[in-house]
């Protein structure tokens, strides 16, 4: 039978004998770890196991690990690595060293999540942040010039792919006009069809042919009058049509304030308006259960989709770490004495 068309979390560092058998009769295409499931590599690796067992094959396992305020892999186990923010200033400076140190940055998250089997990255962040939008994209961009973002995304994707990591590019069809933060309430994006499509839209289409991508929860009032993922018009008409992405879409979190209704209806609307696949993020069993009711096997194109992401996990290569590691630092030291603004602390969750 095919793995039903979600992606969903578990509830702490060890997996359940509740979830495991959930897991099991359920099937979800691939699971997603936040901070409340790390401690530390051998107990992040034997999650992953676990987890894969559950439901009998080597399923992708998904974590948002941008760098900046949004990592769930942290000190002392694991690096701090810099916000997209961050090489956006260095890019300014020196566009080859913000490349670079971009390039590397990723290399080394990419290489941290697969030794304890993490496969997938919810990253690179795409979106373009305005002046008057709400901080919860601010610092995690790479700046607010489109050809910058899109070199450094690039870069990024580079950097994970080549550590065997496959990359979801977030959020589409563009989150960085959202005057309102998505998990509290839903942003109404007013901005003209032209005006988006030579700005928020622009790093998308460049980077089309990425194997995944996650939506904004926001309604873009020159396509729909409901958020995009769960309107069969906006998601066609932006994301299919306008950007011309045709790889893997997945939701944001079905958990966010920006879609109303019970899971179950999130989930049928969701999957109804185009997407490939819902995400929740809870990992509580009851969640699950209402976001399974809701769901569907994976099937046609959809399925299709999902396999070529699969397929865009690649080897281990071997990586110099110490020598990544340093030129980074020395590429990242040209920018300490910037102090990039950011939003508050309390959004680290974020997807």
């Amino acid at each position: 039978m095919a793995p039903l068309a979600v992606i969903v979390g578990c509830s702490g560092p060890v997996l359940t004998a509740e979830e495991h058998a959930f897991f099991r009769d359920a099937n979800p295409w691939a699971f997603i770890l936040f901070s409340r499931n790390i401690e530390n590599p051998p107990q992040v690796r034997k999650l992953c196991a676990d987890l894969r067992q559950s439901v009998g094959r080597d399923c992708l396992i998904f974590v948002d690990q941008e760098g900046g305020r949004v990592q769930r892999l942290k000190p002392p186990h694991w690096n701090a690595y810099p916000s997209g923010a961050k090489f956006a200033a260095l890019y300014e400076r020196n566009a080859s060293h913000g490349r670079e140190a971009c390039f590397l940055s990723y290399r080394l998250i990419a290489d941290d999540l697969r030794h304890v089997g993490i496969s997938a990255n919810c990253a690179p962040v795409l979106d373009l942040p305005q002046p008057d939008a709400d901080p919860i994209i601010s610092d995690r961009a790479f700046g607010t010039d489109t050809a910058q973002i899109i070199d450094l995304a690039h870069a990024s994707m580079a950097g994970l792919m080549s550590g065997g990591v496959v990359p979801v590019i977030k959020h589409i069809p563009g989150h960085g006009r959202a005057t309102v933060d998505s998990h509290k309430a839903l942003p109404k994006i007013t901005a003209s069809f032209e005006t988006l499509r030579e700005t928020d839209f622009v790093p998308f289409k460049s980077l089309s042919d990425a194997p995944m991508a996650m939506t904004a929860h926001a309604v873009y009032s020159c396509s729909a009058q409901s958020a995009v993922t769960v309107s069969p018009k906006a998601f066609k008409h932006l994301i299919r049509d306008e950007i011309g992405y045709d790889g893997l879409v997945m939701t944001d979190d079905l958990d966010m304030k920006a879609l109303t209704g019970n899971l179950t209806r999130k989930t049928e609307q969701s999957l109804a308006a185009g997407c490939d696949i819902a995400l929740q993020c809870s990992g509580q069993i009851a969640a699950m259960v209402q976001v399974a009711k809701g769901a569907k096997p994976l099937r046609g194109k959809a399925l299709e989709r999902a396999v070529i992401a699969q397929y865009c996990v690649g080897d281990m290569a071997e990586l110099a770490r110490e020598a990544a590691q340093a030129r980074l630092s020395t590429l990242m030291d040209k920018v300490a004495d910037i102090d990039i603004a950011r939003a508050p602390m309390s959004l680290v969750e974020s997807t």
